[in-house]
């Protein structure tokens, strides 16, 4: 097995040096074992692991639930309805945070068609709805 400092993983995987040590104080990857100069000393599985937290971050999964469903590969009662079930979950909270964006958008629509754009700031709509919370722009 070869052993790969800091910056081959990093550089390896497509992240920077600080994301590699960011995920290991997260407990992603566990902690590398050091060499007699005290280098951190990776595995190849490292690459193989910090490309799956990236692939799975791009599919809107948190840092904590990427470390659940690594704990999953570890759990010998786990099985794949358990991973499914949190791809589910996930697609809920995609179609949640889907309908939030889209009253995001009508609501700066609206915000932007009462704005004439031509005023002083004192009188901009979408300044004043900003300033009071959104109360009379609802």
């Amino acid at each position: 097995m070869s052993e790969l400092t800091s910056g081959a993983v990093a550089a390896r995987a497509g992240v920077n040096l600080e994301t590699l040590r960011y995920y290991e104080r997260r407990g992603l990857i566990p902690d590398p074992p050091r060499s007699q100069g005290n280098y951190r000393l990776y595995s190849e599985d490292s690459i193989r692991r910090i490309r799956f937290i990236k692939r799975a971050q791009d599919l809107g999964f948190t840092l904590a639930e990427i470390k659940e469903l690594l704990t999953l590969t570890q759990d010998s009662d786990a099985d794949c309805w358990d991973v499914r079930q949190r791809a589910l979950d996930k697609i809920q909270d995609v179609e949640q945070r889907m309908r939030d964006l889209r009253r995001i958008k009508m609501t700066l629509q609206k915000l932007a068609r009462q704005c004439p754009g031509d005023s002083e700031l004192e009188g901009c709509p979408i300044l004043k709805a900003l300033d009071d919370g959104g109360r009379n722009e609802r």
